[in-house]
């Protein structure tokens, strides 16, 4: 180690536990004195990194470079031997798994808060990868959280900051850094797994459809531009909100119909008939054609159904999974192939340890993250291709849009109306009370066999749980993943607290329906809903005890206009 570390003497902070998705604060908070050298000198305690090679980058957000600089300074005072940093400080997460995997690295430092805003006044976020490219599992971030709670002090080598935008190889101290191209490795991978040739015959060719890709102001801008401009030979007006800015143009992040409206407005206005948008960080999308927006959990069953067409599973799929909240869509595809399928609790890392294990090729959550086992993060340019590719396989036949695809699906397998009602930064001790009162009605029992009216007819429970989850690879349980009401109808109604949000919490309610009568499958989804929200909410007593009329998002509005 060199002989130039300094110690730094410090103090805990508290609340620095990291959830699922990492560390996620106000950027004022990250900017404390000793706040983030604190966190990751506590990254470095819990897994020991000396003569490690690292990955660092992040979405670009407001912060971010003082972050790479000081991460820099730490790694020299606790031994790394490598860093391999995305140029200007710039991963998006799933480029950042896949560099993981493809140079063997011990690991990844990722800053990002994902979909959430950015900016001075926004969010900040620090989470640690572990060498499947994944996030790190709760044995990992246990650990971690008791080392910020013990902490003492942090130990770094000063130096001249290292120009993040020059691509090349340095030294700074005894770690060398690799600076590269941020998007050249992950557009390889993407042209390895999908039909790159196919693709661009169909959106060139005679039943050619326009394609709208909007970054949000996020880290996929860059990606966009290289995979549909320059692979794909798309104008570049196919790409628009392309560069990653700091605090992504002061929207949302977040590709859902609330947040992505500046896509929605274009694709109606102008009839676009494929339209997608990605998140701050890359791993989430949203798929809009005009008149047609897909829901993710038909996404992910969808690209189930077609997954013969991708280069990548010719040789068939090895399994299918969703998260818990997310629609019973791919459990029907699953079933109908014979393939093996789980339901998992919400986190992707569950995931991965069923890829790992050889397991899963294809899963999904409703919050709009799809993915493979290619990598050990949901992806979101990954689905817009894979999108494309369906449709590139279905127009050698005949013209084919999203919306006949999503019909054809429905009439093969029944369609589930699904949404998802967010209470965003509500109060703690009312949320917690709200699921206090369930939990006490599910445990006695109370609510199995109660009927409850609606302006669509009446709902009578059948089923009421909490939903725990034994892993089937290393046997670890997850308890207390949801609030689950099950109807005699097949219905299901789920209550989760959120960790992603930054202050306060989030209440999800997840309401879903499932149909065979086909006169249903061209509904609104809130035509499809409307009786069973109203018994979610009488049930819960939501607006009582959270004091709120109305959520702050509804990811699903509607479905074919």
């Amino acid at each position: 180690m060199s002989q130039s570390v300094q110690t730094v003497a410090t103090k805990p902070f508290d609340g620095q536990k990291p959830g699922t998705s990492g560390l996620r604060k106000r950027v004022k908070i990250f900017k404390q004195e000793h706040y983030t050298e604190n966190f990751v000198q506590a990254i470095f305690d819990a897994i020991q990194p000396a003569g490690f090679t690292l990955v660092v980058g992040g979405d670009g957000r407001y912060f971010s470079e003082p972050a790479v600089q000081k991460i820099i300074a730490i790694a020299a005072g606790n031994g790394v031997k490598r860093l391999i940093i995305g140029q200007n400080g710039i991963f998006s997460t799933p480029a950042a798994s896949n560099i993981i995997r493809k140079y063997k690295a011990d690991g990844g430092i990722l800053l990002t808060a994902s979909h959430n805003p950015g900016g001075p006044d926004n969010d900040f976020g620090i989470k640690y990868n572990i060498s499947n490219g994944g996030p790190a599992p709760e044995n990992v971030t246990d650990k971690i959280y008791q080392k910020t709670k013990s902490i003492s002090e942090y130990k770094l080598v000063t130096g001249k900051p290292v120009d993040l935008a020059k691509l090349g190889t340095f030294k700074y101290d005894q770690v060398q850094i690799d600076i590269i191209d941020s998007v050249k490795d992950y557009a390889e991978m993407l042209e390895g797994i999908f039909d790159f040739p196919l693709i661009k015959s169909f959106l060139h060719g005679n039943n050619a459809q326009k394609v709208l890709f909007d970054g949000l102001s996020g880290v996929t801008g860059p990606y966009a531009k290289v995979i549909f401009i320059d692979v794909l030979g798309l104008p570049p007006s196919s790409v628009q909100n392309g560069e990653a800015l700091p605090d992504f143009g002061g929207g949302h992040p977040d590709p859902n119909l609330t947040y992505a409206h500046s896509l929605v407005e274009v694709v109606e206005r102008d009839k676009i008939p494929f339209g997608a948008a990605s998140d701050g960080d890359g791993d989430r999308n949203m798929i809009y054609g005009a008149g047609a927006f897909v829901t993710p959990s038909d996404s992910v069953a969808v690209i189930a159904d077609w997954a013969h067409t991708i280069p990548y599973f010719k040789s068939g799929l090895k399994g299918l999974a969703r998260s818990m909240p997310t629609s019973g869509a791919i459990d029907y595809v699953a079933k109908a192939k014979g393939i093996e399928f789980f339901e998992v609790p919400t986190g992707w890392k569950f995931f991965g340890n069923l890829m790992d294990a050889g397991r899963l090729s294809i899963c999904g959550e409703e919050s709009f993250g799809t993915g493979s086992d290619h990598i050990r993060e949901k992806d979101g340019v990954w689905a817009v291709i894979a999108w494309l590719n369906i449709l590139a396989a279905a127009n050698k036949d005949k013209p084919t849009t999203i919306k006949d695809i999503l019909l054809d699906h429905y009439q093969k397998y029944g369609r589930s109306f699904f949404s998802r009602y967010d209470y965003e930064e509500v109060g703690s001790d009312e949320a917690n009370k709200m699921v206090a009162t369930l939990d006490a009605a599910i445990k006695d029992g109370s609510l199995v066999g109660t009927k409850h009216p609606s302006s669509t007819g009446e709902f009578e429970v059948s089923e009421a749980f909490v939903f725990d989850y034994t892993d089937p690879i290393d046997g670890s349980v997850s308890k207390n993943q949801g609030q689950v009401i099950r109807f005699s109808d097949g219905s299901r109604i789920v209550f989760r607290l959120s960790g992603t949000g930054s202050q306060g919490a989030t209440v999800r309610l997840y309401v879903e329906r499932y149909t065979k009568d086909a006169s249903q499958f061209e509904k609104e989804t809130a035509e499809g809903l409307k009786g069973l929200i109203e018994v979610a909410l009488s049930i819960s007593k939501l607006k009582e005890f959270l004091g709120r009329e109305k959520p702050t998002v509804i990811t699903v509005r509607s479905h074919c206009a």
